[in-house]
């Protein structure tokens, strides 16, 4: 048996399950929100509300991310629909999201189309030919501690307020997005004032730099996979450039299993409420490699390609 093979027997969509996961996650961001705004004066309540909350948005995301492969619900239009009340959840506005992360799945693994990606990665031979001022930049730009919150609140804040190929993919409905959003913040703050203002916004934030986080962990690990044209094999890029992050089974169903992101790239059509059972079902034979906390977190120090070793590597002393 092939995995492409094993893989199809995943992808049958359930609206039933979707809307389980749908709505009761919505409920639950809900919930929360109403929880944090109302009693943030009770630390104990509070700080555990904004924290659900940052990982109902996280995965409404991920949500918002399947419904743009039509592998949720079982009509394109009732993924249409689902997409769109998402965006206003998570910032993102769909049509132009969901364009660029078809335009991510077609390049993965490319070097000679790393725009794509959501995170530059640099060459060995580049970083060796650059510049003072661009090894600095790009240090700054690799760090952890800087683009984890800095990427959080320029990505979802800033730069999806007018996302790259805007004026490709439909510049109409980013505009009425940003409005609508406008008119939500205005809501929240008649509601609840200007606290519940700093809770929509501060768990947003929260939940963009788990967001980030799992980005990078996703695509930046030791072995890896990039190549060019024409030795690039865009099959072998989607499952070994895409990482499974093995954190345990309540951490997936927290993030909607993105973290078994090597199977969801080898076959979007997979839906999320179907990919850890795929996953963990693989026969041993067509057995992937799983990456533990540990090695995750090690991963965040790994900067550069090494095209003649590769794999991914650390900054040279």
């Amino acid at each position: 048996m092939d995995l492409r093979h094993y893989t199809r027997q995943y992808t049958k969509t359930d609206n039933m399950l979707a809307s389980l996961s749908f709505f009761g996650t919505l409920i639950v961001y809900l919930f929360s929100f109403w929880t944090a705004a109302a009693h943030f004066d009770a630390w104990y309540l509070f700080w555990p509300a904004g924290v659900v909350m940052a990982f109902a948005i996280v995965r409404l995301y991920v949500l918002q991310h399947d419904v743009g492969h039509n592998s949720f619900f079982e009509t394109r239009q009732q993924n249409e629909w689902a997409g769109q009340v998402l965006s206003l959840f998570t910032f993102a506005p769909f049509e132009v999201m969901k364009q660029n992360h078809n335009l991510h799945h077609s390049y993965v693994g490319n070097l000679e189309h790393r725009e794509t990606g959501e995170i530059y990665t640099m060459t060995l031979a580049e970083w060796q030919a650059a510049g003072m001022l661009q090894r600095i930049f790009y240090r700054v730009y690799r760090n952890p501690f800087f683009f984890v919150p800095a990427g959080a609140f320029f990505v979802y804040f800033i730069r999806y307020r007018w996302p790259k190929n805007t004026l490709r993919f439909g510049a109409k409905s980013v505009l009425m997005h940003n409005v609508i959003l406008l008119l939500i913040g205005a809501g929240v703050y008649k509601v609840f004032g200007s606290i519940g203002l700093w809770v929509w916004f501060g768990s947003s934030f929260l939940a963009g730099m788990i967001g980030v986080l799992l980005v990078y962990l996703q695509h930046n690990f030791e072995d890896t996979y990039w190549d060019r044209r024409p030795d690039l094999q865009p099959q072998i890029a989607a499952l070994q450039g895409s990482s499974c992050l093995d954190f345990g089974w309540f951490f997936d169903f927290l993030v909607a299993n993105i973290t078994l992101h090597d199977i969801h790239h080898y076959n979007a059509r997979i839906p999320c409420y179907r990919l850890r059972q795929c996953h963990y079902n693989i026969p041993p034979e067509l057995g992937l490699r799983r990456i533990k906390f540990s090695e995750a977190v090690g991963a965040l120090w790994l900067k550069l390609w090494d095209e003649g070793e590769k794999k991914l590597i650390p900054f040279p002393e």
